[in-house]
């Protein structure tokens, strides 16, 4: 009798065992999460820092120098022209030098009238959600999307326009689509893709 009680109590044991690790794993790796940290708390995290970094430089460097003191111009040409380069090409800078340290995530800047063709959105996933910030002001769009045979959580964000520096870029550039910009339109979105496998 004894016996049978431990035999019993050790099956259930086991039982519970199994399915709380079957749980775990499944919310784990089965779902929208990374390492327990939801993917979208993980883009809204990395999208705080990079936001703050572009609003920064924008406002206490571009501005500042080229449209308050009048030191020294932002332009696409910087390197040729000695000046400072364009938030958005800061931007695309950091961009660049993470793809080149880690795989484990990817970001990007585009627009619906981008001034750069290559700044315009290619996937479906990426044109609806600037689609979506650019109607929905305060609003981020986040879905799933597979590229490659890879599936990823993409989050797309709104890339306001915080200084005058960048409504008068946006507006003056011979290549732009738009040239009604004002201070605190969405000018484009920050896309972050994160695989899900």
């Amino acid at each position: 009798m004894k016996r049978q009680t431990v035999r019993v109590a050790a099956a259930a044991l086991l039982a519970s065992g199994v399915t709380a690790a079957t749980a775990v794993h499944a919310q784990w790796f089965g779902s929208k999460e990374s390492k327990g940290i939801p993917l979208q708390q993980v883009a809204d995290m990395l999208h705080a820092v990079m936001e703050s970094d572009r609003t920064v430089y924008t406002q206490r460097v571009v501005n500042r120098l080229q449209n308050e003191e009048k030191v020294i111009q932002a332009d696409e040409h910087f390197m040729d022209k000695k000046a400072l380069p364009l938030p958005a090409q800061m931007f695309r800078f950091g961009a660049e030098k993470v793809a080149e340290k880690t795989k484990s995530f990817s970001y990007s800047l585009l627009s619906l009238w981008p001034v750069n063709k290559q700044n315009a959105p290619r996937t479906a996933v990426e044109k609806d959600g600037l689609k979506f910030v650019a109607d929905n002001k305060g609003k981020n769009y986040y879905g799933e999307e597979t590229l490659g045979g890879k599936k990823y959580y993409t989050a797309v964000y709104a890339d306001v326009a915080v200084s005058p520096a960048c409504v008068s870029c946006h507006n003056a550039h011979a290549e732009t689509p738009r040239t009604d910009f004002k201070l605190d339109d969405v000018m484009g979105g920050v896309v972050i893709r994160l695989p899900m496998n």
